[in-house]
């Protein structure tokens, strides 16, 4: 349908399938063909399809209150019981939280606070914000600011100068590593370039540091050991916040909580979550700051009448609803262990391609992992050309991944069992033998 236009598509090609329903960890295309949602559609239904507890808190909701805005001192039950269930589940001290509608506002959200924070303390030049080259922070004009991916900027004109937005290395061992360098080398490195750009810009100006735990539409980068301890430390030097973007890995993901408990980051001074926040059945998203941020937004906000930040959909009451039943279900049935052994399964069976002559590198934590494609014959990536091949291929097997740059991305709902996740594997299998095919038959080795 060429009235649509696409997200993140080709517009000449548009459409290659219509999904019309789901069940489970499956979904099924408008010709009855079934797929394993080996990417849980945009990195997000953690609890799969059709479930009948979500479905239901969603049209109890609808019948008792359809929507109330939050504007000008109004409340509503959900909204609150959502947010002091996620002020105790977060790694946030005192946690306050602004409600939106996807992890794009939650991260343009940040980038408000912290302006009006620091005009708030006294600080007004302290503005700009340090995200990572191979980011993936939104999509927004703000939030494509921070990101650092150039098929996100191309023909946009954003205005990431004027934002402030400074950009450094991202903790890529496999593809930015130097010749001979090792993990603890390549941190220092990293790090080192990173307090070089802070003292050329002048600590006094930084105002944060974005980065995502592990990278999702990067491809699935885990930070070397030891890496983000060098950061907060550094950061703490400097006095320069830290911003973790959960978007993807929050919500037991990674095998734990959220991707600051697996990756050692500790206690970040704001935090952006969604998607899995309601298993994506609403569109909801929460911009998480510490107790001492939001404290200083009162009185300015006092003085002006108003803080003058706001969606019309913001703690949507619906979308409220079937978050917090979305974290019941998450602790009741005790999701985030379940994923964490299923995750572990998955991390352990991935790692028989490591000896496959089209891969270069396995990586993950938990339920989120990456396959790399590298070319050994000529030790250089393989064009984009077959990651996408593998992901057609994948495709035709009946099987929905994502190829995100050289690597192919695995981020099943956290429902999975291991039995599901061989059959998972079986599928990517016999893709990826036909992809080797396909390199032979194009002479690429």
């Amino acid at each position: 349908m060429d009235t649509i236009i696409y997200p993140i598509t080709n517009l000449k090609t548009g459409a290659e399938m219509s999904i019309v329903r789901g069940d489970g960890i499956y979904v099924y295309d408008d010709q009855g063909k079934r797929y394993l949602e080996g990417m849980s559609g945009l990195w997000c239904t953690s609890l799969g399809y059709g479930n009948r507890e979500l479905v239901e808190a969603a049209c109890r909701q609808m019948t008792e209150l359809s929507y109330s805005s939050m504007f000008f001192g109004k409340s509503h039950p959900m909204g609150e019981a959502l947010a002091e269930k996620l002020k105790a589940l977060v790694p946030v001290e005192n946690a306050h939280m602004f409600f939106g509608n996807s992890g794009s506002d939650a991260n343009d959200t940040q980038l408000k606070i912290l302006r009006y924070y620091f005009n708030a303390i006294g600080k007004p030049e302290k503005k700009k914000i340090i995200a990572r080259q191979r980011s993936y922070h939104g999509i927004t004009v703000g939030a494509a600011c921070l990101t650092g991916l150039e098929v996100n900027h191309t023909n946009f004109d954003l205005p990431i100068d004027a934002l402030g937005v400074l950009r450094t290395d991202a903790p890529f061992y496999y593809r930015d590593k130097l010749e001979g360098e090792t993990e603890v080398q390549f941190v220092d490195r990293i790090v080192g370039n990173l307090e070089a750009m802070i003292l050329r810009e002048d600590p006094a100006t930084i105002a944060a540091f974005i980065a995502e735990p592990i990278t999702g539409a990067s491809g699935v980068i885990v930070a070397p050991d030891g890496y983000y301890e060098k950061v907060r430390a550094l950061l703490a030097k400097y006095d320069i916040f830290f911003i973790a973007d959960e978007v993807i890995t929050g919500f037991g993901r990674t095998g734990k909580a959220f991707g600051s408990d697996t990756m050692n980051i500790g206690k970040p001074d704001m935090m952006s979550v969604a998607k899995q926040l309601s298993s994506a059945y609403q569109p909801i998203s929460a911009a998480i700051v510490k107790g001492d941020i939001y404290d200083a937004l009162v009185e300015p906000s006092n003085q002006i009448g108003v803080f003058g930040h706001g969606y019309t959909y913001s703690c949507h009451p619906v979308a409220a609803a079937v978050a917090l039943k979305t974290l019941e279900i998450y602790e009741r049935d005790n999701i985030f262990g379940q994923a964490a052994e299923t995750g572990a399964y998955l991390q352990q069976q991935l790692q028989r391609y490591r000896a496959h002559p089209l891969v270069g590198e396995v990586r993950g934590h938990g339920l989120m992992a990456a396959v790399e494609l590298q070319n050994h014959a000529r030790n250089e990536a393989f064009p984009l050309t077959v990651s996408e091949f593998l992901r057609r291929a994948c495709q035709a097997e009946g099987l929905i991944l994502r190829d995100v740059g050289t690597a192919m991305a695995f981020c099943p709902p956290l429902i999975i069992t291991k039995a599901q996740i061989d059959e998972l594997l079986a599928m990517f299998d016999r893709a990826l033998e036909k992809t080797s095919q396909f390199v032979q038959q194009a002479g690429l080795v």
